[in-house]
């Protein structure tokens, strides 16, 4: 049987986050080898942390929540999609890859094999452009991920690129570290935390290859 591939960012203090966004911090409360009769650690994080999720309620108002999530959007076959372009995914780039509707689609970028080994967010990340982002729409996927922090640009096409999506019912999952993966059909199970009424949730995202 094939193995399954973690794609999840592991999280660690210092690790990168969105600017902004409270960063990653774990601390020991009770420590075995402190004498404790067991080890408690009490974490700090957004809930945009490492490989996560996004709901429609981070960018509309009253949209699903991420407890919301339906299981057959985070379960079931995904395609990973090889992105050429070092600047941004493209529609001209995505036409040429006959996505079909309700797909998974996984967008395997440079992003995959250069930032995830810096702990500085880096702005120039590859993005989902908000032409590609409405040709996604067009389409009707079910679910798109991308491999950074956000589907959108740091600098341009951030808002713009979540609305496209999300009003289109498109679940996001974002910080997906694609570098140990080659294109093609995967098995994806990628689950979210249960928090109600939250916009956005860590996930631990694998992916196994379909022979």
């Amino acid at each position: 049987m094939t193995d399954w591939i973690d794609v999840s960012v592991p999280v660690h203090n210092g690790m990168v986050h969105w600017p902004g966004d409270p960063p990653y911090h774990i601390e020991r409360l009770h420590d075995q080898s402190k004498g404790a009769v067991c080890t408690v650690s009490k974490i700090r994080l957004g809930v945009h942390t490492g490989t996560h999720m996004d709901a429609p309620l981070h960018f509309i108002q009253g949209g699903a929540t991420v407890d919301q999530v339906p299981l057959d959007a985070v379960i079931g076959p995904a395609r990973v999609i090889l992105i050429l372009d070092r600047r941004s995914i493209r529609r001209e780039e995505l036409e040429q890859h006959e996505i079909e509707a309700r797909d998974r689609v996984l967008f395997k970028t440079a992003n995959s094999d250069q930032l995830w080994r810096k702990n500085e967010f880096d702005e120039d990340f590859i993005f989902i452009t908000h032409d590609a982002a409405e040709y996604l729409a067009e389409r009707g996927v079910q679910t798109v991920g991308v491999d950074y922090l956000s589907v959108g640009g740091f600098k341009e096409d951030a808002v713009e690129t979540h609305m496209a999506l999300l009003d289109a019912g498109i679940w996001i999952i974002e910080g997906l570290d694609l570098s140990g993966v080659e294109p093609g059909l995967y098995e994806l199970i990628c689950l979210p935390l249960k928090l109600m009424g939250s916009e956005g949730s860590p996930a631990r995202a694998v992916l196994r290859s379909i022979e």
